[in-house]
């Protein structure tokens, strides 16, 4: 069963309406801001020219001024993009590093390392593992004689079976 909601499905509805409207006018607020510090910072960096009872030479000069102030600025927006350009590149290179290391790292093929008991035992339980342990010691001997006669008894088993059915005698009936 599920819980009930305590607020009614048309209260929430007008509470999602609210915030987004809310959300609408932060929205302009912050662009107008935006839009007025643009402005404050274009009046305090240009100050407005009198070009009022100057004389030709006098434009001239101020013409220059203002082609090497636009000058300078240009080589300070493509110094600011050539380091923007590099950061960019450099990060996207280290994006792609974590990337390969992430999921494509290779495990390197195992192979098997012949190694002696004790020095497994050296290997597991590091300092632990001063008195050398002998493993065989605690092993059941098997005696290898027995297997072999098991072996030997068995035989062919066609012949086991033919002697073990009692049909020697019975076959011969049949064949001859």
């Amino acid at each position: 069963w599920q819980k009930k909601s305590k607020i009614s499905a048309s209260r929430k509805l007008q509470l999602k309406t609210l915030m987004l409207q809310i959300a609408k006018q932060e929205l302009e607020r912050e662009a107008e801001e935006r839009r007025g510090e643009k402005g404050r910072a274009l009046s305090t960096r240009c100050q407005p020219l009198e070009l009022a009872g100057l004389g030709f030479e006098e434009l001239q000069d101020l013409c220059r001024q203002l082609h090497a102030r636009v000058d300078k600025v240009d080589e300070e927006r493509y110094d600011v993009e050539a380091k923007v350009t590099k950061n960019i590149t450099e990060i996207a290179d280290l994006n792609q590093k974590i990337f390969d290391l992430r999921g494509k790292f290779k495990r390197p093929t195992l192979r098997r390392v012949r190694i002696s008991a004790d020095a497994m035992m050296q290997a597991l339980l590091g300092a632990r593992a001063k008195e050398t342990l002998d493993l065989r010691a605690h092993l059941k001997q098997v005696k290898k004689e027995d297997t072999e006669k098991e072996n030997r008894e068995v035989g062919d088993w066609r012949k086991n079976i033919d002697a073990l059915s009692g049909m020697e005698g019975r076959k011969k009936k049949f064949e001859g």
